[in-house]
């Protein structure tokens, strides 16, 4: 019988990641990354195969040592990430750094490091993107350039590693029912009404079909915003 695949999702301990690491979970073992050790270890006690893969994605050399003996990787998922919302006129540039470290230059180091052990198992990337990451809007400008940057990477490295037996696919979810909406609302002052949102399963069913899908078949960009009622 054949070893599961195996699987490392970032920001699973929580929202659309923890939703994922569900979803991978029945055919893959599954690397939970995120910064809890404590709420990665209840996770992984609920998903046979799984374990906590605690690693803070800007520490780069602490990321080189977590990534070591990952030989073979048949899906990474991006889904950790951070929203700072400002102006232009707000926002200094350690706003526009804390958004572009976590959002855009941990994913590429990340995949960087792992690509060999991507290329052995002719693996799937998925980057977790966002509306933001399509369109542009006033107050969101360090958030969506960051998601802007990342789907140009994900973009480039399709082309760059295809020839390899890579898959690459973009997720664009829009504004989805986590603790992460909760607090724009509240930096919006709006209401939290997570009915009117996608439901983080419904974002892991996708990412799901996209790495289940036939060999002959690359889906490149995913596009979900919430049914209006």
């Amino acid at each position: 019988m054949s070893e599961a695949l195996l699987a490392l999702v970032t920001g699973a301990s929580r929202g659309i990641g923890a939703a994922i690491a569900h979803s991978l979970a029945p055919a893959h073992r599954v690397l939970l990354g995120g910064r809890s050790g404590e709420a990665l270890a209840r996770l992984a006690a609920e998903l046979p195969g799984a374990r906590p893969w605690p690693v803070e994605l800007t520490d780069f050399e602490a990321m080189a040592e977590a990534v070591a003996g990952i030989d073979r990787l048949d899906v990474l998922v991006h889904s950790a990430g951070v929203v700072e919302l400002g102006t232009v006129a707000e926002s200094d540039v350690e706003s526009w750094r804390r958004n572009y470290e976590v959002n855009v230059l941990a994913v590429v180091e990340l995949t960087r490091l792992l690509l060999p052990a991507l290329r052995a198992a002719g693996g799937h990337v998925v980057v977790i993107n966002s509306g933001s990451g399509r369109n542009a809007r006033a107050g969101w400008g360090a958030y969506g350039a960051s998601k802007f940057a990342v789907r140009a990477f994900a973009d480039v490295l399709r082309q760059e590693e295809e020839p390899n037996g890579l898959r690459v696919t973009t997720v664009y979810p829009g504004r989805t029912a986590t603790e992460m909406q909760r607090a724009v609302n509240a930096t919006e002052g709006t209401e939290y009404t997570p009915d009117a949102y996608l439901r983080p399963e419904s974002v892991a069913d996708a990412v799901l079909a996209a790495v289940t899908a036939t060999p002959d078949a690359h889906p490149t960009d995913v596009i979900l915003r919430p049914r209006r009622r």
